[in-house]
């Protein structure tokens, strides 16, 4: 398959204002291409440096059916050439079935899938126009292994999987070609700034955060360096990170039951019941 040429084309990036967001641009912006900045923080997105011209900036709740749509409308018109669209944005949660409420479930889904659904089908059309697109879902290896005190992050993950596969067989024979990512171990510090259960006394959720973070050896900018190369290669599915590589690994070698192996390391991550003291 033809690699992509981003110089002097259009690159969407959802959650743009931090994170794996942040990165990304700054990684497409040094390879020359025109970006599209998506997010909820006005005063992130604003406050990125990146070289090049013709960055536009857009803050929208991606939950908002209706302000994406024509927020869709106003990138191809700035943008004419809308080649790439990669979905960063996204959020963590710590805690039991005992401890989420199910208006928590609904707004971490809300967040991590309809947002992802949404920016995809909205720039579809424009997509489509080109000679060549590739859209990149960044997935997480939660949508490969269910841990324990993290299930509405990993159905919200499980869910994107299953979208950006079905979708990506839906267009294998149309000019737009789609892709999963899925990061493990990335230091961007999503599961320390990430939500948890109200229910969860706020140092329990600290101290198990930070746990988790802990484990974590990828840096950022390495990351955005194989999300983008996938992204230009059209890779339908890319790991990032040597976590990454292990779960998938371990998962397909014992599906059933790789949570005994990943249950140990994890202990401290995955308890946020146990008060401190």
């Amino acid at each position: 398959m033809k690699r992509l040429d981003v110089s002097g084309r259009t690159s969407v990036i959802t959650g743009a204002a931090s994170g794996m967001g942040a990165e990304v641009a700054r990684e497409l912006a040094r390879r020359g291409a025109r970006l599209a900045l998506i997010d909820r923080n006005r005063e992130g997105i604003e406050a990125l440096d990146l070289p090049g011209t013709g960055h536009t900036m857009h803050v929208v709740d991606l939950t908002d059916d209706d302000a994406v749509f024509t927020l869709a409308g106003e990138i191809e018109a700035s943008h004419p050439h809308v080649q790439t669209l990669i979905t960063c944005a996204g959020s963590s949660m710590l805690g039991d079935i005992d401890q989420v409420t199910m208006d928590e479930m609904r707004w971490l889904m809300d967040v991590n899938l309809w947002g992802t659904v949404n920016i995809t089908k909205a720039l579809l059309p424009a997509m489509r126009r080109q000679p060549a697109a590739h859209i990149t879902h960044l997935v997480s290896i939660y949508g490969l292994a269910a841990p324990a005190g993290r299930i509405p992050y990993a159905m919200s993950k499980f869910a994107v999987r299953g979208f950006t596969e079905s979708l990506r067989h839906e267009l294998e024979r149309s000019n737009v070609t789609v892709g999963a990512i899925y990061p493990a171990g990335v230091k961007t510090g999503i599961i320390l700034h990430g939500r948890y259960a109200a229910a969860i006394d706020p140092a329990v959720a600290q101290r198990a955060a930070a746990a988790q973070a802990a484990m974590y050896h990828t840096e950022p900018a390495d990351a955005a360096h194989r999300i983008v190369e996938a992204t230009v290669k059209r890779k339908p599915r890319v790991m990032v990170g040597r976590e990454a590589r292990l779960v998938d690994a371990l998962s397909r070698l014992t599906p059933t039951n790789y949570w005994k192996p990943m249950r140990k390391p994890l202990k401290d991550a995955i308890d946020t019941t146990t008060p401190i003291g």
